[in-house]
């Protein structure tokens, strides 16, 4: 069935339960302040950083959502962007466009001006809905924007060039529209990049979201009595299938902001929560906040504290053995997977399997795995080749690439890039990446966009950009960088220029030294790495 009518069960069933806490104890009139001072004054004088929706007024506000929608012409089909952070809006808005049949389109948040332009025309989008932090970056092409497609605002204070979204909510029905919706029409699209850098649209069904949450619920055991804590942005794969089986058990989540290690203890303490999904670097900080006597396990109530699961980028097994050490009672998952896969979960661990951790885990819940040469046919057990996944959550294509969907789809099998071998027990471990995306403390960094930038500085000759192995974030950039003959560049003049690109994007090392190409022109980033010490983290951390 899809995926909204697990929302609709909810209302029906649990109307007065809570559904959604949004939480940010870390700010008060722009200020960070401490949970000391959020447990000692009135609660009520923090009611804008705690908020929370019942599973009715949750449908309600989707509902809303869809029949504004429509009476601004949306159809089933059409596309309608988001591009807000975290909030307890994001979800009512997200299920809103699906209610209406019509195509929700996530933007990542760290999008600058012209990636939002870039992907709005690539996806066709028809409408945009975006938040207060995203002005600046909207009107800059407001006027190509709007061209064919209606910008709605999020907020108060609506600028000019947009539609004030409460303005349009307020007088609409809070009844479902009656649309036809099955699995097979389509429901979602996300962005990925490849070796070039440029985002790609994937289009999915339906099916593909019902399968993610309800593999999410099965994986992880959700139950009734659990709270899941959100803590990475909603746009994300990851963090919107890993709710979604706090959806499927009609259960509560909570919407944290804030990655302190002080916060994120602060908030499975308050609210009781008991599944908490996390990036390596956050669990790292985590554990060195404990190391050092900051941060004190009995301050807290963690009791109820069940699960601890890592996914999006590679996880070192020393982190965990730390973790098992500090928390010896938490069952631990990780998860692999990719946006072409509904995110999360075609492959994974389990709870049961700790064991194996450095593994990836097995096949996923109604999920099929193999690992070929470059041939296509299936290697042997304890052979490296490309692992490839086969189920429901698969995507339908690249939207309007037709050649990159045929080099990634063969056969009802999507060909993830990534290089995999499997023991002689079934698990899949990850052994390098055909691909050079960089992956910082989860986020994908794409080399050949730093690569081009860099390239402009008026005496850099030559430049790659590498990830190196890092203790907190998994990887970290590095720029291998040529000088033009007869010049002098310093690293602070580097730098400096690098101040240019958003802050995720800067090289954290630079490095200056000759750039090898082969002869046919391409940078040899395997010698680099090999040069540099850029051996794959995990694959040490097996080997120690």
């Amino acid at each position: 069935m899809p995926v909204i009518e697990y929302l609709e069960r909810n209302a029906k069933l649990y109307p007065d339960e809570i559904a959604l806490v949004e939480l940010n104890p870390e700010e008060k009139d722009n200020r960070r302040i401490t949970w000391k001072e959020y447990e000692l004054v009135e609660a009520d004088r923090f009611q804008p950083y705690r908020r929370e929706i019942t599973w009715s007024v949750f449908n309600e506000k989707a509902n809303r959502v869809a029949n504004m929608l429509i009476s601004r012409g949306i159809r089933k089909g059409d596309k309608v962007a988001i591009l807000m952070y975290n909030c307890l809006e994001w979800l009512p808005i997200y299920f809103g466009v699906l209610k209406t049949g019509a195509i929700a389109v996530p933007f990542n948040f760290r999008y600058d001006a012209e990636e939002i332009l870039y992907c709005a025309e690539l996806a066709e989008v028809d409408m945009i809905l975006f938040g207060a932090d995203f002005i600046g970056r909207i009107e800059v092409n407001a006027e190509r924007l709007s061209k064919g497609r209606l910008l709605i605002f999020v907020g108060d204070n609506c600028p000019g060039f947009a539609e004030s979204y409460h303005e349009l909510v307020a007088d609409c029905s809070s009844k479902a529209p009656e649309i036809e919706i099955t699995e097979e029409d389509y429901g979602a699209i996300y962005f990925s990049s490849g070796t070039t850098g440029f985002p790609k649209a994937i289009l999915h069904k339906h099916l593909s979201l019902t399968q993610a949450a309800e593999m999410e619920q099965k994986h992880h055991a959700t139950g009734r009595e659990d709270t899941f804590l959100c803590i990475p942005p909603l746009y994300h794969t990851g963090a919107k299938f890993h709710w979604m089986g706090s959806l499927v058990a009609g259960s509560r989540a909570v919407l944290l902001k804030g990655t302190r290690p002080e916060t994120i203890l602060s908030a499975v303490s308050q609210e009781k929560c008991t599944i908490v999904w996390l990036l390596v670097p956050w669990a790292q900080d985590i554990l060195d906040a404990l190391d050092r006597g900051d941060l004190k396990k009995e301050d807290y109530d963690l009791k109820q504290w069940r699960l601890m699961h890592i996914g999006a980028q590679p996880v070192p097994p020393s982190l965990i053995r730390r973790w098992k050490e500090y928390f010896p009672d938490h069952d631990y998952d990780t998860n692999y997977g990719l946006s072409e896969s509904t995110g999360p979960g075609c492959v994974h661990l389990g709870m049961e399997n700790i064991h194996k951790v450095g593994a990836i885990g097995v096949p996923g819940y109604r999920w099929q795995c193999k690992i070929v040469d470059e041939d296509g046919k299936e290697v042997a057990q304890g052979e490296v080749g490309e692992l490839c996944v086969k189920g429901p959550g698969v995507m339908t294509c690249y939207y309007n690439n037709k050649e990159a969907t045929d080099e990634v789809l063969k056969d009802g099998w999507l060909y993830t890039g990534d290089m995999a071998m499997q023991d002689e027990d079934g698990f899949y471990f990850l052994v390098d990446r055909k691909k050079d995306v960089i992956v910082s403390g989860g986020e994908n960094i794409y080399p050949v966009q730093i690569e081009d930038f860099i390239r402009r500085h008026d005496k850099v000759k030559d430049v790659a950009v590498i990830g190196l192995p890092d203790r907190r974030l998994g990887e970290k950039t590095a720029a291998i960088i040529e000088i033009k003959e007869g010049f002098d560049c310093s690293v602070e003049e580097i730098e400096e220029f690098a101040l240019g690109l958003p802050r995720y994007k800067r090289p954290k090392e630079i490095i200056f030294a000759e750039i090898p190409r082969n002869a046919t022109g391409k940078i040899e980033k395997p010698r680099l790495r090999k040069i540099y010490g850029a051996d794959n983290l995990v694959a040490k951390e097996n080997q120690s």
